[in-house]
């Protein structure tokens, strides 16, 4: 049994809170770069080129790519052989508002949905948790601004609804987000399991590298079609037109119950901020 000091998890959740809110990934970057290489319409591309200043200028001097430096997002990745001294959830409370607070980045987090007044540190985090096997844990933090996951939907569908039912699904609420979400966004799918698990699929999904495509080969072409079906829709970065509106579109599903098809879409904008350590 290894032992892991709670300690050690607050200063690591800290700088990624950090870390995440200044830096990109470098697939997203590469996309972006793409993007503004390819995009034949003047005003997106132009737009596009305003985005790569952008992060390129949060990078030299460290800070924040976006005023909404998001709600923390925290996924771990338990080893069973693992044994936390102290309190985890504190510990990764602390690592928040540590970050928050010594990063100068924005608190954005209420302490009850209704009266609105703000906690002042960012905190709580959304901690998802993960028992793997081995004696590892692998922290990632995904400050997640609200610009995009106010556009996320999920649905009920119908098993008789099936593969189209899902991709105009994932279509529709593409439409109804628009230029609102600061296009070009990454766009996470999740499909199968139950309601509350079809929306962890869906921002699980957002995890993953935009280089990476579904393990599964029908997944992975679903993935592809429904990317190049988005980008044809003509929106484009910032909704001014384009050939540019999503960067990715990845999928992850699991089994689901013989009567349901769930489906969620967590829409992320092009700030799709991740940072993972492994301690």
């Amino acid at each position: 049994m290894r032992e892991i000091d709670s300690k050690v998890i607050t200063k690591a959740v800290r700088d990624l809170c950090i870390e995440a809110n200044s830096f990109l990934p470098e697939d997203i970057k590469a996309r972006i770069q793409k993007a503004c290489d390819t995009e034949p319409w003047p005003l997106a591309k132009s737009i596009l080129g305003i985005i790569k200043d952008n992060y390129e200028i949060a990078e030299e001097n460290r800070v924040p790519i976006c005023q909404d430096t998001g709600m923390a997002c925290v996924f771990l990745e338990i080893g069973q052989d693992v044994h936390i001294t102290g309190d985890l959830e504190t510990a990764i409370h602390e690592g928040v508002k540590l970050g928050y607070t010594e990063g100068f980045l924005r608190k954005s987090v209420v302490r009850d949905p209704l009266d609105r007044v703000n906690t002042g540190d960012n905190t709580p985090a959304m901690i998802y948790y993960n028992i793997v096997p081995g004696d590892k844990l692998t922290l990632t933090v995904a400050p997640k601004g609200f610009g995009s996951e106010n556009m996320s939907q999920i649905k009920m569908l119908k098993p008789s609804d099936g593969l189209q039912g899902v991709k105009d699904f994932v279509l529709k609420v593409v439409e109804d987000a628009g230029p609102n979400p600061c296009p070009p966004v990454v766009v996470g799918v999740g499909i199968g399991g139950t309601f509350d698990k079809a929306a962890f699929l869906a921002k699980k999904a957002l995890m993953r590298s935009t280089d990476v495509r579904n393990a599964k080969p029908f997944y992975a072409d679903l993935e592809n079609e429904l990317l190049e079906k988005i980008n044809a829709k003509g929106i484009g970065p910032q909704g001014v037109g384009g050939h540019t509106y999503a960067l990715a579109v990845n999928i992850e599903e699991m089994p689901t119950h013989i009567a349901g098809l769930p489906c969620a879409v967590n829409i992320n904008c092009h700030v799709t901020r991740h940072k993972t350590v492994e301690l």
